[in-house]
């Protein structure tokens, strides 16, 4: 049997025991549905094995290959993985296409007595819903974008807000990256494809009446694309301005960017593309405060000579400006908890007087 969904809420509700995708472990990285365990029915090297027979010398030997190997595959999750699920599991396999790869692999565990049903249309039928709420739709939801210079802790007091009942939604996290010039963090981005999973997932389960707040970000965080329902959203959104002084924010960054401030030979390699738009004295000045292992000075170098023109010059030419501005003396715990305080308390006061 064949489980459709129409919507992505659907999906992700979708009221079975365990989902499964049987794809080849490279694709499951590039994307899966949330909460799927990969259980591959043909490995990578196997995929292109039968691929590359399909092509070169008969679809029926490369299923007859590929069939074999299907269920030595199946047969060895069963013996470890599975071996431990009751007779009413209940699980929902898919594959790239909802095809041959799901249908061997769910038919076997009917034979064993489990109630186990196929995605129709697969992965595709995934991404299609995911499409849908990213590109093909307005975003049913008013949001608040946090505005504000680097280092203005904007990322931070998100989950502050949403400790204080304000729906939010965290574009780097989502794409695993600061959103600035040494924004990268460990272990990299997730794929295209993962990071508008994460985005399209979270917002599917949000509530579209009340109002979301998102960091302000250009239509890129790191490689990143923002899709085009959030982008469209996030250039006409109201901006919070937060502000805070040089010393605060130069502090702040020192401990958001530990990890890359700790890394000299790293450092300068972001740090050295910008000679021809910073100018060769300026990036040198850098070099310098990071060869004299001077922090301070060279994330106030940086928010002087970078950060600030590049945030000013951005602001000017979307024609931005802040409804509301919170101001904060400090950037520590306690005084992000009264920023966040603050917001909420403004937004919680703009519904009550719809």
């Amino acid at each position: 049997m064949q489980q459709r969904f129409d919507s992505l809420p659907a999906l992700l509700n979708h009221g079975f025991d365990s989902i499964i995708d049987v794809r080849s472990p490279a694709e499951f990285a590039i994307d899966h549905i949330p909460g799927a365990l990969n259980m591959p029915v043909l490995d990578d090297d196997q995929r292109a094995k039968v691929g590359t027979i399909y092509v070169q010398q008969s679809a029926f030997l490369a299923r007859k290959i590929g069939g074999a190997m299907v269920y030595r595959n199946a047969a060895a999750h069963i013996e470890t993985h599975l071996m431990d699920k009751p007779g009413g599991w209940r699980p929902l396999v898919y594959c790239w296409r909802g095809g041959q790869r799901s249908g061997s692999f769910a038919h076997l565990m009917q034979q064993i007595g489990w109630r186990a049903e196929q995605l129709e249309g697969g992965y595709q039928s995934y991404r299609r819903l995911v499409n849908a709420a990213l590109y093909d739709h307005p975003l049913p939801m008013p949001l608040i974008a946090l505005d504000g210079f680097t280092g203005t802790a904007k990322t931070e007091l998100l989950p502050r807000l949403a400790a204080r009942g304000v729906q939010v939604l965290d574009l780097e996290g989502a794409a695993r990256h600061r959103g600035s010039l040494l924004g990268e963090m460990p272990g990299g981005q997730p794929s295209q494809k993962a990071f508008e999973s994460t985005l399209a997932c979270a917002l599917a389960q949000m509530d579209p009446t009340r109002v979301l707040v998102v960091e302000a970000e250009s239509n890129k965080i790191g490689a990143r694309i923002i899709p085009p329902a959030l982008w469209t959203a996030l250039k006409t959104a109201p901006r919070y301005e937060i502000t805070a002084p040089v010393e605060a924010r130069v502090r702040y960054l020192q401990r958001a960017y530990d990890d890359i401030l700790s890394d000299s030979a790293r450092l300068k390699d972001r740090l050295s593309p910008l000679r021809q738009h910073r100018g060769q004295a300026v990036v040198q000045n850098w070099f310098n405060h990071i060869h004299a292992g001077d922090r301070a000075a060279l994330v106030r170098s940086l928010i002087a000579d970078h950060y600030d023109p590049a945030y000013l010059k951005s602001r000017n030419a979307h024609g931005h400006s802040p409804a509301r501005v919170f101001h904060s003396d400090g950037l520590d715990p306690d005084d992000l908890s009264r920023v966040a305080d603050r917001i909420a308390a403004e937004i919680k006061a703009q519904i009550a007087a719809r």
